[in-house]
């Protein structure tokens, strides 16, 4: 593990880590865990497989690598000065040059506007999924075989993101409908990460992710229906131009200022993301890699996240839920694991 100091968000040096790597011995088996955690600032999703994918061998039979690794020296605070001001110069010359070419500018900005209007154009409903949280976590986990939901996804016109989409509903229709809450007619809001690496050269890297807003259709109690509703909604969204997550608030001012009345968005009501991962089974040190989760970060007043991860033929799903505002998390996973079994089998 690797330590380095950020500053600016009022916490102790010491318990900011833009990454970690932790093993975790002791599990049945003889098993080791891998556990990885980067900011957003080193990686996105796609970025973050593409990040692990150099760790691990599909040949079990790799060498170890003949040159061992030497961290680069901390850099000092002059090194970091001038960095940081070396940066600013740079966003300065961006600023003027869209300054000196307003044309430009106006013609990018009408082709993301129908992006933006997604955020904008309506909000998410009440309901008992959006409270602000605390610092626990509860985590649920389930797995499917990859296989048949690209059968399903592929009968219907429609993506693995779909189907998944619409599995996550039925878990949202079941969670809420155990609270108490209103459930028919009612269309949640999901906020789901776009990736925009491609067309970049080379492996995946940094954080390249935009986002799209997808109508939930919890109301719709068949998974079929709300398996087409939702496949329309993301074929349309789909077509439009997205900005980069990183321009929606360039300055530190303005991110303060959303984190501030983030407690009381109502953009969204669940966070939820899915990133391919390896198809093939990999290896660590020659051992074998049995299973990959995906640990998403939920904040504000949003209880509930959701990340998906395929590797090696199986889809697993995990649920990130606040403690204390969502201790039925497993209400959730267990109606997805339903809606899942339901729409794999009526293909």
């Amino acid at each position: 593990r690797r330590n380095s100091q950020v500053t600016g968000d009022g916490l102790p040096p010491e318990e900011l880590h833009p990454w970690e790597m932790w093993f975790l011995p002791g599990l049945p088996g003889g098993r080791v865990g891998l556990f990885m955690r980067l900011h957003h600032a080193i990686a996105d999703g796609a970025a973050g497989v593409a990040l692990l994918g150099a760790l691990l061998d599909a040949d079990p039979d790799a060498p170890p690598p003949r040159r061992s690794w030497v961290p680069a020296p901390m850099p000092s605070g002059r090194e970091l000065l001038v960095d940081n001001v070396r940066r600013r110069v740079k966003a300065l010359d961006r600023a003027t040059s869209r300054l000196a070419r307003p044309i430009d500018t106006v013609r990018k900005v009408r082709a993301v506007w129908p992006a933006l209007r997604e955020v904008t154009d309506q909000h998410a409903p009440r309901t008992s999924l959006n409270r602000p949280i605390g610092p626990d976590r509860r985590l649920a986990v389930l797995r499917s075989p990859m296989d048949p939901v690209r059968r399903v996804a592929h009968s219907q016109g429609a993506t693995v993101n779909d189907v998944l989409l619409a599995a996550i509903s039925g878990g949202l229709r079941d969670l809420l409908s155990g609270r108490g809450d209103e459930v028919d007619d009612v269309v949640l809001r999901a906020m789901v990460p776009v990736s925009l690496h491609r067309g970049q050269p080379g492996p995946a890297r940094g954080n390249r992710d935009g986002a799209m807003v997808v109508p939930l259709p919890i109301g719709v109690a068949d998974p079929a229906r709300r398996l087409r509703l939702i496949a329309a909604a993301t074929a349309e969204r789909k077509r439009r131009a997205r900005p980069a997550g990183g321009t929606m608030f360039p300055s530190p001012l303005l991110q303060r200022a959303f984190l501030h009345v983030a407690t009381r968005q109502r953009i969204f009501n669940v966070y939820v993301a899915n990133v391919p991962g390896p198809p093939v089974p990999l290896r660590f040190a020659g051992a074998p890699v049995l299973e990959i989760f995906p640990v998403v970060p939920i904040m504000a007043n949003v209880t509930l996240g959701v990340g998906a991860l395929s590797y090696a033929g199986q889809l697993t799903v995990t649920a990130v839920a606040d403690r204390d505002t969502c201790p039925d998390v497993d209400v959730f996973t267990e109606g997805v694991r339903r809606s899942l079994r339901t729409l794999t089998r009526a293909r």
